[in-house]
C-alpha cells in the first residue's frame, strides 16, 4: 500500500531549498492547507514535499481527479468529519499505556468516518486508484462497536461496560441518597444555628454554614470559615462515616474504570499497524481532496505530464496562483494572464522588457507551474497544459546582496549561480533554471559576455533555462543558435505603463529614452541620446528589434481585418438562416391550407352520402351500400389526413448535469437543479454554488439558452364527472328504432359539431342495436371512449360517448 514517504523526496540540497523560498512556495503549500479537512491534513500539506517520480505525481494528479468528480456530485461533497489525529494515542496504546475516554472515542469515531467514506469511494470502474487504497485496509467495525458500547458521550465509562461498574455505581448512589437524607434531618435540627439552608461542599465534603457562636452546639467536623469569621463550615458528625464510605465508593469505581479503560486501550494496541495504516490513507484522501478543492477554486485543470524531457511546454493563459488567492482572498487587482509556448529544441529563453514589466513574476509563474504539476497540483491555466516532469527547478532570483559576509550584488549572483551549477552537474535530469538579471550588476561588456557564456552553458546542461535581462547583445544569440528564443514583456510608451502581456518571438526594445521624453527631459540630451545610438551597421540589434516590432503590427491589423470578415460572413449567414426559415414557414402554412381544403371537401361528401342514405331509408330500400360508401369516405379522409409536422427543437435549454458557462464569471460551471418554471439554475462552480438566472449562462460552445415558453394551466373535472358535461336535450341523440348503419350515420353527425360527451338512447330490447354502434364507435379515431350513462340518465339503455 503507498504511503506518504514514497511520495516525499529526499532530503533537497540547501539550493533546492532556496529555490522553493525564492519562488514563495512555502505560502502556496499554505493556501493549500487552508482546503484540507483534518488538522494532520493540514500539517501535512504546509509541508507539501515534491514526488521523486513521475508516476508518483501522476498518481496525485489520477486521484485528484477521481475524487473531485465525486465531490461534485455528493451533497455538501465529500465530509472528513470525525476523522481525529490517532498517532498520539495508537503509540501509546501499543506501548502498554492507557487511553481515557475521550481518546478511545476518537478512534471509534475516525473507523466510523473511514467506513463512510469507504462506502462512497470505493468505485473500481470509476474510481480504481482511490479504491485501490482501501483495498490492504479494515476500518474494525467490532472494534468501534465495542468502544461505543463502553464509553458514552464525553469518554464516560458506561455502566454496561461491566457488571461491576454498575454495581458499584449503584451502591454509591444509594449511600450519596443516605448522606443527603441525613443532612436534611440534622439541618432541621440545627435550623436555630445555621446562617442558611444551603448545603455548601468543602474539599469535597458537604457542610452546612453555621452562626459562629453555635458552632460549640453542632457536633461535627469545621472545614472551612467565611472570611468575617462569622460563618464557620462544618461536617456534621452524623455523615461523617457516610462520606468515608463514599470515597472509598468512589476509589473502587475509579480502579473499575481504569480497568475497563486499559482492556480497550489493549484491544486498540493490538491493531497499532493495521491502524496506523489506516490513518494514512485516510490522511492521503484528505491531503488528494484538498489538491482537488484547491485547483478548481484557482480555476485550474489538472496538466499533462510528459516522461520525455524534451516534450514541449504549453501553457495557456497561466495565471500566478499567489497572485489569484490575493485577488479573490485581499480583494487585489486582476491577474494578467501570459501564455508559454516552448517547442522540444528550445533550451533558452531570453526575457527582455523595462521594469516592473512583469518579468519577475514571469520567472515565478513557470517555476510555480513546474513545481505544482510535480506536487500534482492543478494549474490556473486554460485548455490543458502539458511540460515536461522536471526532476530540479533551481532560481537565482533577487538580491542576494550581503554586508555581514562581504558580498555585493553580483558576488551574491555568482555564489548562487555556482551552487545551481553544482546542483545540475550531481543531479536529476530534467532540470527549470529561472535567472533573474543575468549578469548583472558588473560591468555590462563583462556581464554580457559572462551571461553569454553562461546561457551557453546551461543549454547543454538544464532542459530549459528562462533568464530575464536588459543586455542588448542578449537578444542576438536567436539569430545565431537555434535552441534560443527571445520573449517581451509589453510596453505602452504613450502612458509609461507596462501591459504585463508576455510577447513570444520578439525581443524588448529599450523605452529609455521615450519615458524621458514623456517626463520632460531637456530636449538637445534627449536628440544627443539618439545620435549616440544611431546604428552604425546594417545589422543593429534595435533595427532589428523595430522591423519586429512594425511587423507584429501589421500581422495585429491583418488578424483584425480577417476578424471583421469574420463577423460579416456571420451576419450573413444568420440572414440566409432566417430567410430560410421564413420560407418553411410559408410552405408548413401552404400546406396546412391544402389540408383544409381537402377535409372540408371529404366533409362535404360526408353531408352528400347521410342525405342518400336518408333518402333511402324513407323508400325503405337497403342502405348497407350507402353504409359502405360512408365507411369508405372516412378511410379516404384517414388516408388522405397529413400527418402532424414534427416540430423541430434546434433551440438549447441546459439540463441538468450539463456543463455550461457562467457569463459574469467567464467560468465553466455544473448545472444542479432547475427550477419549475426553467427560468432559475442552480449551479455549482468549482466549489461554489449559487443560483443564476438562465440568461446569465451560455453553452460552453456559445450558445444563447431558449426561455422555456409560457404554459397556462387548466383545471378541469375528469371526462365522468356530473360537473359541466351535464346531459341536455342538445347533446342527446335519439336512435331507438334505427338500423345500426341508420343509427352510426346520426351518431356520426351528431359527434362532428360536438364539444363534450354525447348521450345516445339506444334502448335495451335484444342489444343488437346498441352492439353495432358500440363495434363502430370503436373503429371511429375521435372517439376516446364509451360507457353506459348513469342510472339517472338511461343506464344500460343510454351510451355516453366521449370525444378526443
Amino acid at each position: 500500500m503507498p504511503t506518504l514517504s514514497r511520495f516525499a523526496a529526499l532530503s533537497p540540497a540547501p539550493v533546492l531549498l532556496e529555490t522553493l523560498e525564492l519562488l514563495e512556495w512555502p505560502r502556496l503549500c499554505a493556501h493549500l492547507a487552508s482546503f484540507a479537512s483534518t488538522q494532520p491534513g493540514r500539517r501535512a500539506a504546509k509541508a507539501t514535499a515534491l514526488p521523486d517520480d513521475l508516476e508518483a505525481s501522476r498518481q496525485w494528479l489520477a486521484r485528484s481527479i477521481e475524487l473531485a468528480g465525486l465531490d461534485g456530485v455528493t451533497e455538501g461533497g465529500l465530509s472528513f468529519q470525525g476523522v481525529h489525529d490517532l498517532d498520539a494515542v495508537l503509540k501509546r496504546c501499543s506501548k502498554g499505556g492507557v487511553a481515557d475516554g475521550e481518546e478511545l472515542l476518537e478512534v471509534a469515531d475516525t473507523l466510523a468516518a473511514a467506513r463512510r467514506l469507504r462506502r462512497q469511494i470505493v468505485d473500481p470502474d470509476l474510481r480504481p486508484l482511490c479504491t485501490e487504497l482501501f483495498n490492504a485496509v479494515a476500518t474494525f467495525p467490532e472494534l468501534e462497536q465495542r468502544l461505543k458500547f463502553s464509553l458514552e458521550e464525553g469518554g464516560r465509562v458506561a455502566d454496561r461496560a461491566s457488571a461491576a461498574l454498575a454495581g458499584l455505581r449503584l451502591q454509591w448512589q444509594s449511600l450519596r441518597q443516605q448522606r443527603r437524607d441525613r443532612l436534611q434531618d440534622v439541618m432541621r435540627r440545627w435550623s436555630a444555628q445555621l446562617q442558611d439552608t444551603v448545603i455548601a461542599e468543602r474539599h469535597g465534603r458537604p457542610v452546612l454554614a453555621v452562626k459562629a457562636g453555635a458552632v460549640g452546639h453542632c457536633k461535627g467536623m469545621v472545614h472551612d470559615s467565611s472570611a468575617s469569621g462569622n460563618t464557620v463550615f462544618v461536617e456534621p458528625q452524623a455523615v461523617i462515616e457516610l462520606g468515608n464510605r463514599l470515597a472509598a465508593q468512589e476509589g473502587r469505581i475509579r480502579e473499575e474504570e481504569q480497568r475497563v479503560l486499559a482492556e480497550l486501550s489493549t484491544a486498540v494496541g493490538e491493531q497499532h499497524d493495521p491502524l496506523t495504516k489506516l490513518g494514512e490513507v485516510l490522511l492521503l484522501l484528505d491531503l488528494t481532496l484538498a489538491r482537488a478543492r484547491y485547483g478548481q477554486w484557482l480555476g485550474g485543470v489538472p496538466p499533462r505530464l510528459e516522461a520525455d524531457p524534451d516534450a514541449p511546454f504549453a501553457l495557456e493563459q497561466l495565471r500566478h496562483p499567489l497572485l489569484v488567492w490575493q485577488q479573490k482572498r485581499e480583494y487585489g487587482a486582476d491577474v494578467v494572464p501570459i501564455s508559454i509556448t516552448v517547442a522540444g529544441d528550445l533550451r533558452v529563453v531570453a526575457i527582455t522588457g523595462p521594469n516592473t514589466g512583469g518579468k519577475t513574476v514571469t520567472l515565478k509563474s513557470i517555476g510555480l507551474a513546474a513545481l505544482m504539476a510535480r506536487a500534482g497540483l492543478w494549474l490556473p491555466c486554460q485548455g490543458t497544459p502539458s511540460l515536461p516532469w522536471c526532476a530540479l527547478v533551481l532560481a537565482d532570483i533577487g538580491d542576494e546582496q550581503s554586508l555581514q559576509q562581504s558580498l555585493s550584488t553580483f558576488s551574491g549572483h555568482v555564489k548562487r549561480i555556482g551552487r545551481i551549477l553544482a546542483a545540475l552537474d550531481q543531479g536529476a535530469t530534467p532540470a527549470l533554471v529561472l535567472l533573474d538579471e543575468v549578469g548583472a550588476g558588473t560591468d555590462p561588456s563583462e556581464g554580457t559576455a559572462l551571461a553569454t557564456a553562461l546561457l551557453r552553458s546551461l543549454a547543454d546542461r538544464a532542459r530549459l533555462t528562462i533568464a530575464t535581462t536588459h543586455f542588448g547583445e542578449l537578444k542576438a544569440l536567436k539569430y545565431s543558435d537555434s535552441r534560443f528564443e527571445n520573449a517581451s514583456v509589453a510596453f505602452d510608451s504613450e502612458t509609461l505603463s507596462p501591459t504585463y502581456q508576455l510577447l513570444w518571438g520578439i525581443p524588448g526594445r529599450s523605452n529609455a529614452l521615450a519615458i524621458a521624453t514623456r517626463l520632460g527631459l531637456d530636449p538637445q540630451v534627449i536628440e544627443q541620446a539618439r545620435g549616440l545610438l544611431s546604428p552604425q551597421a546594417d545589422g543593429d540589434v534595435n533595427a532589428v528589434i523595430r522591423g519586429l516590432e512594425e511587423q507584429r503590427q501589421r500581422q495585429q491589423a491583418a488578424a483584425e481585418d480577417a476578424a471583421a470578415l469574420l463577423a460579416r460572413t456571420e451576419l450573413l449567414h444568420e440572414e440566409l438562416l432566417g430567410r430560410w426559415e421564413r420560407q418553411r414557414q410559408q410552405s408548413s402554412l401552404q400546406q396546412e391550407q391544402g389540408r383544409q381544403r381537402l377535409e372540408t371537401s371529404i366533409r362535404d361528401g360526408q353531408k352528400e352520402v347521410r342525405r342518400l342514405i336518408r333518402r333511402l331509408r324513407d323508400q325503405k330500400a337497403d342502405g348497407e351500400t350507402a353504409r359502405k360508401a360512408g365507411q369508405r369516405l372516412r378511410r379516404l379522409e384517414a388516408d388522405h389526413r397529413p400527418a402532424p409536422e414534427r416540430r423541430r427543437h434546434p433551440d438549447w435549454r441546459p439540463q441538468v448535469g450539463d456543463r455550461i458557462r457562467l457569463l459574469a464569471l467567464g467560468k465553466a460551471a455544473e448545472v444542479l437543479s432547475i427550477s419549475d418554471d426553467g427560468l432559475q439554475l442552480t449551479v455549482r462552480c468549482g466549489v461554489m454554488r449559487s443560483t443564476v438566472e438562465l440568461s446569465a449562462v451560455e453553452s460552453l460552445d456559445g450558445r444563447k439558452p431558449t426561455p422555456p415558453q409560457a404554459t397556462v394551466q387548466v383545471k378541469a373535472r375528469g371526462v365522468g364527472g356530473r360537473g359541466a358535461d351535464v346531459r341536455t336535450s342538445s347533446n342527446t341523440v335519439d336512435v331507438r328504432g334505427m338500423r345500426v348503419h341508420e343509427a352510426e350515420s346520426a351518431v356520426e353527425e351528431r359527434l362532428r359539431t360536438a364539444t363534450g360527451p354525447l348521450w345516445v338512447i339506444h334502448g335495451i330490447g335484444t342489444g343488437k342495436l346498441k352492439r353495432g354502434l358500440r363495434q363502430w364507435l370503436e373503429t371511429v379515431p375521435y372517439v376516446e371512449r364509451v360507457s353506459d350513462a348513469d342510472q339517472g340518465d338511461g343506464g344500460p339503455g343510454c351510451s355516453v360517448i366521449y370525444p378526443r
